[in-house]
């Protein structure tokens, strides 16, 4: 089984890989810019911080020592010490693997911390006497196999940022750096993206659950197809095929998949390995989906509501004020506004447009929709028992819709 299940994930990443090599970041100063994570630190980095801190005491421990097993193997030192060698390139694994060492603002690990807490919410389910499982198996609420769950969906997700550094070459010019060390830093990223998932596809086997590891292989298969539909040339072809204008439900649809799916489906499956009913995995999934999108709103949204005097240098077109703005205006307006913000080079000036899009209704969309699905993650925490995990979980809900 886990030869077959190991076969099954690396050929589903490895298509991952093609996307982001395709689709991928880096070249010049003219593109637009791609968040690569889900949980960046919203804009009260203070109060965030303490939702987190507060949140990491009610499971035993700080999130980010979860995959420690995984990344002080002799393995990934090796990769380190050649991704060292990247030092001073405008790659982007670097900065990626810089942010698992040095930014305390960026929490890589929330996804795992909100599968630990979804789980000690839940508890034990009253269908567990048939199973093997045993209260006193549980470390602070959580069973073994749910911690084990959560350091699959880390190494699934931290797999998933560095595979989505992969440069696409075909863009780079001269002025952007040698080439050999974008070439060198692909090589790095594409390897020590496939050690990590490696890793989780072990860890999946282990968990000995086929229904677990039927969902987070699904989760999988969703973020490759996230990351070809927010491929830019996928992204002007699905306008054009839908007469310019991507409503609000296509969005949804397509975000969830890049950015809700891992969580949504880790959180079922917690549900699953504690033998909880099918209601229970539908709350859990609900609450993950709609907190996955309601932080990439209030990610989105950044770049327009923050308090700040200097204006952002770039964003992305995909973002959700971005979209929701084009579907005001209209096509034929928007592609004018593009036309006329353009500067040296045909480049995009992303300070006009940034104006430009902020005195329309896409911010306020954006802002309403972020509150919506944050209610929605509310209302779905509410059907567990009233207690500490449950309270750091409309905390943290509470906090993707404050700005």
């Amino acid at each position: 089984m886990r030869s077959v299940l190991c076969a099954r994930l690396s050929v589903t990443w490895s298509r991952l890989s093609c996307i982001g090599v395709l689709g991928g970041g880096g070249g010049g100063g003219g593109q637009q810019q791609r968040s690569i994570s889900l949980f960046n630190s919203p804009s009260s980095s203070s109060n965030w911080s303490k939702v987190v801190s507060d949140a990491e005491k009610i499971v035993g421990y700080p999130t980010s020592f979860m995959s420690l097993r995984c990344l002080l193997s002799d393995e990934l030192s090796n990769v380190a010490m050649h991704v060292r060698k990247l030092v001073g390139t405008k790659h982007p694994l670097l900065k990626t693997a810089r942010g698992f060492v040095y930014d305390s603002k960026t929490n890589l690990q929330m996804r795992g911390l909100v599968v630990l807490l979804l789980s000690k919410a839940a508890g034990p389910s009253s269908h567990t006497a048939s199973s093997d499982l045993l209260p006193q198996d549980m470390v602070s609420g959580i069973y073994p196999s749910q911690r084990h769950l959560a350091e699959i969906t880390e190494l699934i997700h931290t797999a998933f940022l560095v595979h989505r550094g992969i440069v696409d070459l075909k863009e780079w010019t001269n002025s952007d750096g040698p080439l050999k060390d974008m070439q060198f830093g692909n090589k790095m990223a594409v390897l020590s993206g496939d050690f990590l998932l490696a890793n989780a596809c072990t860890g999946l086997a282990q968990l000995n659950n086929t229904k677990v590891l039927e969902l987070i292989s699904s989760a999988i298969g969703d973020l490759v197809q996230g990351v070809y539909y927010e491929n830019p040339a996928h992204l002007e072809e699905n306008i054009s095929l839908s007469g310019g204008i991507v409503s609000t439900a296509t969005w949804e649809e397509q975000t969830f998949l890049s950015h809700g799916a891992l969580l949504a489906k880790s959180c079922q499956a917690a549900m699953e390995l504690a033998k909880h009913d099918k209601e229970s995995q539908r709350l859990a999934f609900t609450y993950g989906k709609h907190l996955s999108l309601g932080h990439k709103l209030n990610s989105d949204l950044q770049p327009f509501v923050k308090n700040s005097t200097v204006e952002p240098v770039s964003f992305s077109l995909n973002a959700a004020p971005v979209v929701f703005h084009r579907q005001s205006v209209g096509q034929e307006m928007w592609h004018r506004q593009l036309q006329q913000v353009k500067g040296y080079r045909n480049q995009l000036d992303y300070s006009k447009l940034w104006a430009v899009i902020k005195s329309e209704k896409g911010v306020r969309s954006a802002l309403d929709l972020c509150c919506h699905h944050g209610n929605k993650a509310l209302e779905a925490i509410q059907a567990f028992p009233s207690s500490e995990a449950r309270s750091a979980l409309e905390n943290i809900a509470c906090a993707v819709t404050k700005f």
